[in-house]
């Protein structure tokens, strides 16, 4: 069949008066087609309607269909047995341009992005070889979306604090930040609803406000909306992974960060131009990183147990013997465990990413067994010391009651040098030897005995 554009050309060539002959010898086309041509008056190609032979059997195909559960093979075979005469080519051919089992499929449409207005978040689990051993690790990815500038890490598991994490550490890479972080429906960010409706944690939301973007997340079904994000995991698993191997986490997510590098400092046919370059002209348009912001840490109450450890996601911190027993603050950061009793850091640790269920104990921590505790050098404190010069007569006294209160001891002695100083010698002196004799450190009866000897020695009671 010939096209319009031949078509046009063999009309045109009768109207400048050529004859059939000499125009099917220009074209080296046949009389007959130049006749047909000029019979149709038209350079429009003609639609040819042929019967097809499964058009008979339509209402029984869609019967078929919904009874065979869509299986086209099991329809042919049916019709088959029914006694109709086609194949199954003209079967499936039939149901195409018919719409049957079908659904058409919309024109895609694209996304233009101005400098600073969006970036692209999500993450993806892949296979990676870290330590000798093949484990699945989620990736995180920060995509900008008119530069394409990209930044990704790995993660054994993906929490908020993982994100908090992951996006200062992008949002660092890349010195500043978009208006808006599209986002799938993800639990990390959403609390509740979908798509527009999306209303994110309060600690995600204080997050992003404090940089100054807010979270946005695609209609659910509509993978596409973050299609810059979603195109690249494809793109870090077979080319980034492919064949690599890591020692640790560290060191897989320093390849990372230097391949980011690399990869963004190519230049791309379709962006006529590398990320980094586009990069340069976005940069001015991105919000700028606060001044300062708190480190993000994940907080824990705990107890040191009697070996000396406290427990955070199954591996075990030691601290320091002398908080045994003890309620402690733990701040879990990206790299470190830090142990805090009130307002004082007592311990810091490496943080282990991956739950071992091990021990991990510092040196100066536990000492050896069978040395104990060692004594504490003797800081007297005003009060020791002023009783001592005083009355060193009750230095037994003073001994036993330190020991007795455990280091608590400088509201007794407070107490016991206000008896010294508002009561006579003689009797003090008495009543703190039979304090002494009976192991009595309860200086409210120290003083009821004081008292009692005052009454017996200077008071006469009349009858």
């Amino acid at each position: 069949m010939l096209d319009q554009s031949t078509r046009a050309a063999i009309l045109k060539l009768q109207q400048q008066g050529h004859s059939i002959r000499g125009i099917a010898r220009a074209m080296k086309l046949s009389r007959g087609a130049v006749r047909q041509v000029l019979r149709s008056a038209t350079e429009l190609v003609p639609y040819l309607v042929r019967s097809e032979k499964a058009t008979p059997y339509r209402e029984q195909i869609l019967e078929l269909y919904e009874r065979c559960k869509g299986n086209l093979v099991r329809v042919h075979e049916e019709l088959v047995a029914a006694g109709a005469q086609l194949s199954y080519s003209a079967l499936t051919a039939f149901c195409r341009r018919q719409g049957i089992g079908q659904e058409r499929k919309p024109a895609v449409g694209e996304y233009h992005f101005e400098p600073g207005q969006e970036m692209q978040h999500d993450t993806s689990p892949h296979r990676v070889e870290i330590a000798g051993q093949l484990r699945l690790v989620q990736t995180a990815s920060l995509v900008l979306c008119y530069s394409r500038m990209l930044f990704f890490q790995f993660f054994p598991t993906f929490t908020r604090f993982d994100c908090k994490v992951f996006l200062t550490d992008a949002l660092q890479y890349f010195a500043g930040t978009c208006q808006i972080c599209m986002i799938d429906n993800t639990h990390v960010v959403v609390l509740q609803g979908t798509g527009r409706d999306m209303v994110p944690v309060p600690e995600m939301a204080a997050f992003a406000e404090r940089y100054g973007f807010g979270f946005q997340a695609h209609e659910k079904g509509d993978a596409n909306r973050s299609a810059h994000v979603e195109r690249r995991f494809s793109y870090i698993e077979n080319n980034f992974l492919a064949g690599r191997s890591f020692q640790d986490w560290d060191d897989a997510n320093r390849q990372a960060r230097a391949w980011c590098d690399q990869v963004n400092a190519q230049y791309r046919n379709k962006l006529k131009a590398s990320p980094r370059e586009l990069f340069a002209a976005e940069r001015t348009y991105l919000k700028p990183l606060p001044v300062w912001v708190p480190p993000v840490y994940r907080l824990h109450q705990r107890l040191v147990d009697m070996a000396g450890y406290v427990s955070i996601n199954s591996n075990r911190y030691s601290v320091p013997e002398e908080f045994l027993g003890l309620q402690v603050e733990v701040r879990e950061t990206k790299e470190s465990v830090e142990i805090y009793r009130g307002p004082r850091l007592i311990a810091s640790h490496r943080r282990v990413l991956e739950a071992t269920g091990r021990k991990y104990s510092l040196p100066e921590h536990h000492r050896p067994r069978g040395q104990g505790l060692k004594p504490k050098p003797s800081d007297s404190s005003p009060e020791e010391k002023r009783l001592r010069q005083e009355l060193p007569e009750i230095a037994p006294y003073l001994e036993a009651l330190k020991k007795h209160y455990s280091g608590r001891a400088t509201l007794p002695l407070r107490r016991l040098l206000r008896l010294v100083e508002d009561y006579p010698r003689a009797p003090l002196l008495e009543a703190i030897a039979t304090a002494t004799q009976y192991g009595l450190f309860d200086l409210e009866r120290v003083e009821n005995l004081i008292l009692r000897k005052l009454t017996r020695e200077y008071f006469q009671i009349l009858p």
